[in-house]
């Protein structure tokens, strides 16, 4: 039995051992060409970069030639390097840094020397190469934008650096890859597929031809086109509203979870990124840490949510069972509680139920309520986690999961989280501790595409689709399940009716009476939330933000919509505006209401973005 057993070890590692020469000599075709690395030459033919088109079709991103001068460290033979220099406008010790940098990099693999020729340049340099042995040109594809808005949302593309290099082989030093938005989530796609010549050369080192008559050699494929679930035109718009302010606007729509506008401000034209030039307009964009116009705010930005929150905190009441629609509180001004404190209101009918409380903003009608959900259990600790995991539900305080490259959780806290603060079991707290949670204050911060996405939700009456950008490839819709699977909130249906009705209140008779759309049935939330930041190293209350949440029509609706405008005083001025003119752009595509949108237009909000700076007092709950 053991002389059978050393038999079949034998000849199974014989058959292995055969199998394997096999592969390398017959199937295998790569080692033969590396073992022949000095006599041949590899070219890589750049493939087109897959388009980019908004969902209506209408191209956002193309491309156009870019021609790069290449060099071999090995290959090089003594050559004029002042004409050299003279035709690219380099100075001799920037071309030996780079030529350093290239031997460091890999004698043998190419590296670029100059990016991105311009046509002059590559008219005349084209000419002269046979002077330059060592260089070549390599053709490759720039991008060309076709819109001047939505830097955030499509990205741009750099050149690969030695990180990338090292981590991924498809990539060599020169190539260029998606960085931030479409480009870069998608950049697999995008891409296509390098073409690869290899070429003979003889002993001399001079081009023979085709090695092994081209057998090996592959044809680039393009990228794939892909179609973005942006509408242009409203993203356009949107950009246009948020000029002189700061701020995010996100629109999505609600029955299918699809991005209709990410709105960033301030913003930049995606086109300076693009061709020699990139680098020092990067700079200069990065390095502007005041209106910082690289950071997506209506990804990354965590602010108060205020009012709009007051919408879920009715949601909870009523799921809870704590309060019905009929319910009743007074507000004398606001809310009183503890000793003494209290927690303002604006002036308005008293008391209120909820449809009024909601369409009023009234704090003392969700102080309560919120007390109310707290305290109906036996400890504040099981209140606030009930309460903490009903909001959890609706995507906050976690990654929404969308399929955009960057993103924050915003915060919900829970129990732990107020022991640690207050020290417990040594010092007890309760409710009133938390107070300012009622009204979207306090430790709650959200991002502007949750507050979208909340929008969403109550428009569903309780479900969502997970946001996403990403709509057709090669114009095939797309089937991922994390975007066409329905996410269900722990608020039962029936409950969300009188919250919208609520919401249309707002608009009918409400704090956004003034910003009705003729013809459209609007439900929203108006909002204002209290704005810090050290200044001098002091925690100064600056100009209070303006939000406004929203969707459209009432029945049926197409668009959800959040606007978030830094210093905006209060939710109807700016915010309050904007969501009205952009639902009647996305609705209608004219606008009626010039008034609003010559106002916005005409008022800027540098002059607040300056106080901090200037000296100038900020308003405080104007």
């Amino acid at each position: 039995m053991r002389k059978v057993l050393l038999y079949i070890t034998i000849l199974t590692t014989g058959i292995l051992f055969i199998g394997r020469l096999f592969y390398l000599q017959v199937v295998d075709t790569s080692l033969a060409i590396r073992s022949q690395d000095n006599a041949i030459k590899v070219v890589y033919d750049y493939p087109q970069r897959g388009y980019i088109h908004d969902r209506d079709g209408e191209l956002m991103v193309s491309n156009q030639p870019s021609y790069d001068v290449m060099v071999i460290p090995r290959n090089l033979k003594p050559f004029d390097t002042t004409e050299f220099c003279n035709i690219l406008n380099l100075s001799r010790e920037d071309l030996e840094k780079k030529l350093d940098k290239a031997r460091i990099y890999s004698p043998m693999l190419p590296s670029v020397v100059i990016p991105q020729l311009t046509k002059s340049e590559y008219a005349i340099l084209q000419e002269k190469m046979r002077n330059y042995e060592g260089f070549y040109i390599q053709k490759r594809s720039l991008r060309d934008y076709q819109v001047d808005h939505s830097a955030n949302v499509l990205g741009y593309i750099a050149e690969v650096n030695p990180s990338i290099v090292s981590k991924n082989p498809y990539y060599i030093s020169g190539d260029l890859i998606g960085r931030a938005g479409v480009e870069s989530q998608y950049e697999e796609l995008l891409r296509g597929v390098k073409g690869v010549k290899y070429i003979q050369k003889d002993r001399f080192n001079r081009d023979i031809g085709a090695y092994k008559d081209g057998i090996y050699d592959t044809l680039p494929e393009k990228g794939k086109d892909i179609t973005i679930t942006i509408d242009a035109a409203l993203q356009a718009y949107g950009t246009k509203l948020m000029q002189g302010k700061r701020g995010g606007i996100v629109a999505l729509e609600p029955e299918t979870g699809e991005i209709l506008a990410l709105i960033t401000a301030p913003t930049y034209d995606p086109a300076k990124l693009v061709g020699r030039k990139r680098s020092p307009n990067f700079t200069e964009l990065y390095y502007d840490t005041i209106a910082r116009p690289l950071y997506d705010r209506g990804l990354l930005a965590e602010y108060p949510p205020g009012s709009p929150f007051k919408t879920l905190n009715a949601l909870i009441g009523l799921q809870e069972g704590v309060v019905d629609t009929e319910d009743s509180f007074s507000c004398n001004h606001g809310y009183t509680y503890g000793r003494g404190r209290k927690l303002g209101c604006h002036a308005h009918p008293s008391p209120l139920s909820m449809v009024p409380g909601i369409a009023q903003s009234c704090n003392a009608y969700f102080a309560n309520v919120y007390r109310r959900i707290i305290e109906k259990y036996p400890t504040p600790q099981e209140g606030m986690n009930t309460w903490n995991a009903h909001l959890k539900s609706f995507g906050l305080g976690d990654y929404l999961g969308s399929d955009l490259s960057t993103g924050r959780p915003g915060k919900i806290p829970d129990a732990e989280y107020y022991n640690q603060i207050y020290d417990y079991p040594t010092y007890k707290w309760y409710a009133t501790a938390t107070i300012s949670n009622a009204i979207g204050q306090g430790e709650v911060l959200m991002t502007p595409i949750q507050l979208a996405n909340m929008a969403a939700i109550i428009s569903n009456k309780g479900w969502y689709y997970t946001p996403h950008i990403l709509k057709e490839i090669n114009g095939q819709p797309i089937k991922e399940e994390k975007f066409t699977k329905k996410n269900f909130t722990t608020i039962d249906a029936k409950n969300y009716e009188p919250v919208i009705e609520g919401m249309h209140e707002v608009y009918k008779s409400g704090t956004a009476s003034t910003l009705r759309i003729p013809g459209v049935e609007i439900a929203g939330k108006t909002g204002t939330a209290e704005n810090f930041a050290k200044v001098g190293g002091k925690r100064v209350q600056l100009t209070d933000h303006s939000i406004f949440v929203a969707f459209a029509p009432v029945e049926n609706p197409k668009i959800a919509i959040a606007v978030f405008v830094e210093n905006g005083y209060w939710g109807s001025r700016y915010a309050g505006r904007m969501a009205s003119l952009m639902i009647e752009k996305y609705m209608k595509g004219t606008i009626t209401r010039t008034d609003m949108e010559d106002w916005i237009l005409s008022h800027s909000l540098e002059n607040e973005y300056a106080k901090p700076i200037s000296g100038e007092p900020f308003i405080i709950n104007q």
